[in-house]
């Protein structure tokens, strides 16, 4: 066998295993291939996506902060111990006696000598004046004095306290509440973003397989061309040039169908990646775009005047600016006086030694109120207020924009599928026109009323018109999977 004819058996028999690994009805019985439907996708997504999963736990931890925050109107109660060790007693001096002397002021030894060289210079006149010399003092610096206290100091007991009134905490802990409820929309929008990256990737997954049958049957409508040129050439009813034409576009027909073999096995990572699963994991989709083709003509001017009531965006800004005014208040109420309750409860030990057992141990509590009034801070809290009322006049300047942005997104979406219903209308036509050219062609060329080149050009005008009407489907299905983000539908509503 010439290395030609190797070359060309090669071409045929090696794309028959491509395309055969995505034929969901040809799959042997022990094979362990998932094969998912769009809402078995979405459920698995919904469950595994990472992204849902931290949103989930982001609500947990506000609502653990929420309790926290509650925790504060209850009373604070915790416990205390102490030990000090004296190194120099403290000294008291009673009442009575006079001043001179160690037991007098502490300035006594300033002022002594001013006095004495100002009682000399009054008492003698000319004359030199002697030097001052101190008289002396006791030895003992606490010379009239008392010690006090012990040695070693011992206490322990416990302390509580509550507030009675403070607005502040109150509009706290309501701030406290929304955040929780806007941790709870934002899982929504991670769910709604999840929702809508699935159903792409599956779109993705079918426009490949789609590409692929395609590009499959123009490989064996080549591969046909190519016998029956092949036999005519061997009786001589067609010429070498016939021949190497049908040749090569056998061979120029195995890289698109690995291509599309390719863009297939890339567009299931994706759809793996996005669901959550393990990407070793193998799996396959069910149905075909011409699925999807039926609905492309209900419900097309459905956002056309749509309520963006359901935005998950507007809603998240819509809570911020809630949040912004509760704010304001509780930056308000700072200037209102707060009651506090206070209670404390100890024992007190004072020792010499170290004999626990000799220890004499005096009980001592409180219990009062405490009020803190505000008077002046600086301007401190009154320049918060102005801060934040700034962000707040951000924040809807903000939504104004993200509403202006939003209803252009709507109108885009709206307008590629209409486009895409212009194109798959006119596509169909074409489809079944350069089919029925195709087939006149074919004929033609069987009987040898028409050459090579007339059957591929037909060939290539059908199999643009076939990927046209593909791509027109996905296109109108993806915009509308965008629209419904937009528009904020959840995946159990219709």
């Amino acid at each position: 066998m010439s290395v030609r004819r190797i070359v060309i058996v090669l071409a045929m028999l090696i794309p028959c295993a491509a395309w055969a690994q995505f034929q969901g009805n040809e799959r042997p019985e022990n094979d362990s291939t998932l094969v998912l439907s769009l809402e078995d996708a979405i459920k698995i997504a919904l469950s595994e996506n990472t992204s849902v999963k931290v949103a989930d736990m982001e609500i947990q931890r506000l609502q653990y902060a929420r309790k926290g925050t509650y925790a504060s109107l209850f009373p604070q109660v915790n416990g205390t111990g102490s030990y000090q060790r004296t190194i120099k007693k403290q000294v008291m001096y009673m009442g009575g006696g006079d001043d001179s002397g160690s037991g007098g002021s502490m300035f006594d030894g300033i002022l002594a000598p001013i006095e004495w060289y100002l009682n000399q210079l009054i008492a003698q006149a000319p004359g030199p004046i002697e030097p001052y010399v101190p008289e002396p003092t006791p030895e003992s610096d606490n010379s009239g004095g008392i010690a006090v206290g012990r040695l070693n100091t011992w206490s322990a007991g416990i302390n509580a306290s509550m507030p009675l009134v403070n607005a502040q905490l109150w509009e706290n802990i309501s701030l406290s509440g929304d955040q929780v409820e806007l941790a709870v929309e934002k899982a929504r929008e991670s769910r709604l973003g999840t929702v809508t990256s699935v159903k792409q990737a599956y779109y993705a997954v079918l426009l490949a397989k789609e590409a692929f049958e395609v590009y499959k049957v123009v490989y064996e409508n080549a591969v046909e061309n190519f016998r029956q040129t092949e036999r005519k050439y061997n009786v001589q009813k067609a010429s070498e040039l016939d021949l190497t034409r049908a040749k090569s576009n056998v061979a120029a027909a195995v890289p698109n169908v690995y291509n599309a073999e390719s863009s297939i096995l890339l567009a299931l990572w994706q759809l793996k990646a996005v669901m959550g699963l393990d990407l070793e994991r193998e799996i396959d989709v069910k149905g075909t775009l011409e699925d999807y083709a039926q609905t492309m003509f209900r419900d097309v001017n459905e956002g056309e005047n749509a309520s963006l009531d359901r935005n998950t965006t507007l809603r998240q800004l819509d809570m911020q600016a809630e949040q912004l005014a509760k704010t304001v208040r509780m930056q308000q109420y700072a200037y209102i006086p707060s009651l506090n309750l206070s209670f404390a409860y100890s024992f007190n030990a004072m020792t010499d030694n170290f004999k626990f057992s000799e220890y004499r141990w005096t009980p001592y509590s409180y219990v009062g109120l405490s009020l803190s009034i505000p008077i002046f801070s600086g301007g401190q809290r009154y320049y918060a207020i102005k801060q934040t009322r700034v962000q707040a006049s951000e924040l809807e300047l903000q939504r104004q924009n993200t509403e202006r942005q939003l209803r252009i997104g709507i109108k885009q979406s709206l307008q590629t599928m209409d486009t895409a219903m212009k194109t798959y209308d006119a596509a169909k036509d074409a489809v079944g026109t350069a089919e029925k050219a195709y087939n006149i062609a074919s004929k033609s060329y069987e009987v040898g009323r028409s050459t090579l080149t007339d059957l591929s050009n037909t060939e290539l005008t059908l199999t643009q018109t076939k990927l046209q009407a593909a791509q027109a489907v996905y296109n109108f299905i993806v915009a509308k999977a965008s629209l419904e983000q937009t528009l904020g539908y959840d995946f159990t509503q219709e």
